[in-house]
């Protein structure tokens, strides 16, 4: 990071302070409602197991939300950033250093990048019917499940009989990490995190909440109405998420997705394909904040 005022990179837009301030300030804004909740739990020590999901599965805190970013290629007019890592002060303003984060990031960035062209080339698959929730639960003694405050909704040996009449065609490793061990074999494929770019596919669900995560993990280069959008599919996803697990959920004034009958299917299936939609319009818009990094550099 450069403390001495430079020229600004070429190919760069210009954001005047009161556009860029009024963007910055509503970002916040909607960061903070998407938050609210947990934070008012963590105070308490009250847990929601829906809610407070995305920030105890994925590594970043909620304050990471409120930070805002304009991506690579824009110059924040009257801004100074000298103490954010990775900007750069140049005469108009600050600016993302491209060349120094990506040099930073090569390992980081490819892998997400061949991630997100690989799913974005396979067809999306609509027949997983959510069973890998009820894979984590397979035979597993009341003690050690995951959601403790949780009920079976159709009580052990049912839940065991669902699993057993379906056909669990799980690509995602990090859904098939937690399948208990009698589920395991049961599983049509055996996703392993050197094969999760050659499995991945856009109808997963767990695919589509990770897009949350790639956007966190490219910081900087990732626009921040784009990491909230993200962020939100990864909340919507999770309510259906378990609203279609082997857990009653009632009590937070959720109704079931019986995934078990014909109707839960159909219900499923409909959902997964509106998030599949969204999810591809966000792996796309990660792409091109990708090319942007690229371009700048």
């Amino acid at each position: 990071m450069s403390s001495i005022p430079i020229d600004a990179p070429p190919r760069t837009a210009i954001l005047e302070p009161d556009t860029w301030r009024l963007i910055e300030r509503a970002h916040a804004e909607r960061a903070d409602a998407f938050t609210a909740g947990h934070r008012e739990r963590r105070g308490t020590g009250r847990t929601h197991p829906i809610e407070d999901f995305l920030f105890t599965y994925y590594p970043f805190k909620p304050s990471r939300l409120r930070v805002w970013h304009p991506g690579a290629g824009v110059v924040l007019a009257g801004a100074d950033r000298a103490d954010v890592r990775h900007y750069v002060q140049t005469r108009d303003g600050a600016t993302l250093d491209a060349a120094a984060f990506l040099a930073a990031n090569t390992v980081n960035v490819g892998f997400v990048e061949g991630l997100l062209r690989g799913t974005a080339s396979r067809p999306a698959r609509f027949s997983c019917f959510g069973m890998h929730e009820w894979a984590m639960v397979y035979r597993l003694d009341p003690a050690e499940l995951r959601h403790t405050g949780l009920p079976l909704r159709l009580g052990r040996d049912e839940t065991d009989a669902v699993v057993e009449a379906h056909d669990i065609a799980c690509t995602h490793i990090d859904a098939y990490r937690f399948f208990t061990p009698a589920a395991v074999p049961r599983n049509r494929f055996a996703p392993t995190r050197e094969t999760q770019p050659d499995l991945e596919q856009g109808g997963c669900l767990h695919a589509g909440m990770d897009l949350y995560k790639w956007a966190a993990k490219l910081g900087p280069a990732v626009e921040g109405e784009l990491l909230l959008d993200a962020f939100e599919l990864a909340r919507d996803i999770r309510v259906l998420d378990m609203r279609a697990s082997p857990y009653d959920v009632s009590a937070y004034r959720h109704t079931p997705v019986a995934v078990e009958t014909p109707e839960g299917k159909r219900e499923y299936a409909t959902a997964q394909r509106g998030f599949a939609a969204r999810g591809a319009e966000l792996r796309n818009r990660l792409l091109t904040s990708i090319t942007k990094l690229r371009a700048a550099a």
